[in-house]
């Protein structure tokens, strides 16, 4: 198992991409698709083409935007470029195939797509790709919004992502004995802000969780103005590491 970081910031970050994180297992899956990640994406080598399963945590346009030059750029090369590729499954929380419905009938050229398209809803019940198995867990971020985290078992490793969350039971239990968590950490511990964890939160779930290795991710500037790396250990005793955009590790 496989990890890099497309994007490790925000909505608008003046260094980082937002969210968005390749997987590879014996499948190549997206997890969020924030903007400016399809450009780092396409940085790694990957053929984007090839990519038939993305994972939506949520639908903010931070986790989400860059979708829609994805889709739109396949259509082309599949209808006009003679290009080819594989169906392409799309999995978020419930309301998914709503918006995906709505948004293709609406946005000009997408209708129509020379692939197939399949919408899938989850909620806290294992599945799998291929040999890679994924539990989607809902935690807590915003008021009346749907908000997933993932948890990825493939080849006796495990990965946990938290989506954007705030501190809650459930995504303790979905990180729990994780190698490797990458977990919100959009404030600073001495300076938080509303519905996301800060990194001394961060480093709590981390060690009430077990987890093999935390990674920070999803800053908002002002988390690199602090140590958020030192704040997360104060609470977990385990390897941290800051994420930025292109990192890659191992499991």
């Amino acid at each position: 198992m496989q990890l890099t970081i497309l994007g490790s910031g925000t909505n608008v970050h003046p260094s980082r991409a937002a969210a968005g994180y390749l997987v590879r297992t014996d499948h190549d899956i997206l997890l969020d698709f924030g903007p400016r990640t399809l450009m780092n994406l396409i940085k790694t080598g990957v053929d984007r083409n090839q990519i038939n399963h993305i994972l939506f945590s949520h639908f903010h346009a931070d986790h989400f935007s860059d979708f829609i030059t994805f889709f739109f750029d396949a259509v082309i090369f599949t209808k006009y470029q003679d290009g080819k590729r594989p169906p392409l499954t799309i999995i978020g929380p419930p309301g998914t195939k709503s918006l995906f419905k709505a948004l293709f009938a609406t946005l000009p050229g997408f209708s129509r797509a020379p692939f197939g398209v399949t919408l899938k809803e989850v909620d806290d019940r294992p599945f799998w790709i291929g040999r890679t198995k994924i539990l989607p867990r809902r935690v807590t971020h915003s008021p009346r919004l749907h908000c997933l985290g993932y948890r990825l078992e493939y080849g006796g490793k495990a990965l946990a992502y938290s989506g954007d969350s705030q501190y809650c039971t459930s995504l303790v239990r979905l990180c729990g004995d994780v190698d490797l968590a990458v977990l919100d950490c959009s404030f600073p511990a001495n300076r938080p802000g509303p519905v996301h964890l800060h990194a001394g939160q961060c480093g709590q779930v981390a060690q009430e969780a077990s987890v093999g290795r935390l990674v920070l991710s999803h800053f908002y500037p002002i988390a690199d103005q602090e140590d958020v790396k030192a704040q997360a250990g104060q609470q977990y005793e385990g390897k941290i590491s800051k994420g930025k955009d292109g990192m890659t590790i191992r499991l």
